[in-house]
């Protein structure tokens, strides 16, 4: 939130809105490590990780049963490149996650009712095979300077079924709710302030 104060120091990486995944085992490893990388994976006890957001979607996932925690930036860009899924074949590879054991969070992060996209950006999405019903809304003639009427995405829903599909079972899935636009007063939004706004640090570690 915007005036909030983190408890602790927390890894973040340097993202790019691309869909590549980086397992953190290293507790020396900083940011210049991590250029390029929108996904973070760690199994240190007591070692934080986060990403950044201001509208795009924070994802973060717990397996209780290997002890492994992800933190994930997914933007519509890496929501089409299925970055949370990708992050679980990470977990699984590396650690044994098995996904329905998963716990996951989807954070504050724009809301259906503020993500107004062209019909290039819809496009994106059915290219990529999601269930266009299920997260596309055409509310009418688009108003110029609102969020009303046009093409509308719902990254909430996009996000929760990305980790249903992997096989996250939906009563683990907690979604936040929050829509960073509407409440730019508690959370930064680029889409409401401009892309040089601040952040949101989204961050998880597991206990010592």
């Amino acid at each position: 939130m915007r005036e909030a104060t983190l408890p602790f120091p927390v890894l973040q990486p340097h993202q790019t809105h691309d869909d590549r995944v980086v397992v953190v085992d290293n507790p020396a490893m900083t940011r210049a490590d991590l250029e390029g990388v929108d996904a973070l994976v760690t199994a240190i006890p007591g070692f934080a990780i986060g990403v950044r957001t201001a509208d795009c979607v924070p994802v973060l996932l717990y397996d209780p049963c290997h002890k492994v925690v992800a933190a994930i930036h997914s933007g519509w860009r890496g929501t089409v490149a299925r970055i949370s899924q990708k992050t679980i074949r990470v977990m699984a590879e590396q650690f044994g996650t098995v996904a329905s054991d998963i716990k996951g969070v989807i954070g504050p992060c724009i809301g259906p009712d503020s993500f107004q996209v062209g019909q290039e950006v819809a496009e994106e999405f059915r290219n990529a095979a999601f269930p266009m019903k299920e997260i596309l809304s055409d509310r009418g003639k688009r108003v110029e300077g609102t969020m009303q009427g046009g093409l509308h995405i719902d990254l909430w829903q996009a996000n929760r079924w990305l980790l249903t599909e992997m096989g996250v079972q939906d009563c683990n899935i907690q979604t936040a709710g929050i829509c960073t636009y509407q409440h730019n007063e508690l959370f930064f939004s680029a889409r409401h302030e401009g892309r040089h706004c601040g952040r949101i640090i989204n961050c998880i570690k597991l206990g010592n």
